[in-house]
């Protein structure tokens, strides 16, 4: 979904205690090294060595996501470990870059800051971040790492899991966090009659849900699975959505040029059926449920 939510919304200083843990860095306040994303030069080689005057440190990938990073893009807290959907892909990255796992660094970037403007203090964001045309205005995506359908989550027992025609879905109190491609998708395509409360974290969007002040939320199906299964009990996924165009993208600095470099990346990815197999691993049992139309 993400235009997207962080599943709990952390402060900078308590990213920096947790990830410390888990062996992630917080996003450094530091400037660059001299050329990094920023550099105008031109890219004439997307081999290790060609891409180095483009890193935000020469020698190493230094990747961001969001804190915690939750199951199935990644597993138990650790980016590092290569594991979970969204784990595997940058190591697979990583790798068709000519890094060694010990040369991938991880660092903490919330979700809203990391499609802010202005210079990255990292060579990429991987963080369920959905590619939208206001978004690349101020930063550069990759091609398509994963698409994108959304999912209905409510309580058991509730009316809307079992009318959800496409008239009756109008009539419910929907809820979504704020700036996210769910709640865009709640107004642009469902329409309710009432309008959406807005919540500043996902975590704020769950609690409404259990307390029935919203008869359901919408987010990308992986996550609403997650969520119902593991987070909010008495809770089930009513029905996906179907697909509609919107895909996770890598998120880069504006203009910075490692992105093409990427994108040939994950287009051998493809054709070699290793992101076809990290669906298969990871997200296979999140999506095999039905589908309506909103």
């Amino acid at each position: 979904m993400k235009l997207h939510r962080p599943f709990v919304a952390v402060a900078l200083a308590a990213t920096t205690i947790g990830f410390a843990a888990v062996g992630i860095a917080p996003v450094s306040s530091a400037s660059p090294d001299a050329q990094g994303p920023g550099n105008t030069a031109p890219l004439t080689s997307c081999s290790y060595s060609g891409i180095q005057p483009f890193l935000y440190k020469p020698g190493q990938l230094t990747v961001a996501t969001t804190s915690p990073a939750y199951p199935p893009w990644f597993e138990h807290n650790r980016p590092a470990n290569g594991k979970g959907y969204e784990g595997g892909v940058a190591a697979a990255v990583a790798k068709k870059l000519g890094f060694k796992p010990s040369q991938v660094h991880w660092v903490v970037e919330t979700f809203n800051a990391s499609y802010a403007p202005g210079p990255k203090h990292f060579d990429f964001d991987i963080n369920e971040i959905s590619v939208t045309p206001a978004r690349a205005k101020a930063v550069t995506f990759s091609s398509g790492y994963y698409t994108i359908t959304q999912a209905l989550v409510a309580l058991k027992g509730t009316p809307i899991v079992k009318h959800h025609t496409p008239s009756a879905l109008k009539n419910y109190v929907y809820g979504d966090q704020i700036g996210t491609t769910s709640l865009t998708f709640i107004n642009s395509h469902i329409q309710p009659a009432h309008t959406p409360r807005v919540f500043t974290t996902l975590n704020n969007v769950k609690s409404a849900l259990q307390n029935k002040s919203i008869a359901a939320l919408v987010t990308d199906t992986p996550t609403a699975q997650f969520i119902a299964t593991t987070q909010i009990k008495h809770a089930v996924v009513v029905a996906q959505f179907p697909k509609y165009g919107e895909h996770y993208g890598l998120l880069f600095q504006k203009g910075d040029k490692l992105a093409s470099c990427v994108d040939k990346a994950i287009a051998k990815l493809k054709h070699a059926g290793v992101l076809r197999n990290l669906v298969k691993k990871y997200l296979r049992i999140y999506t095999s449920i039905p589908t309506i139309r909103p």
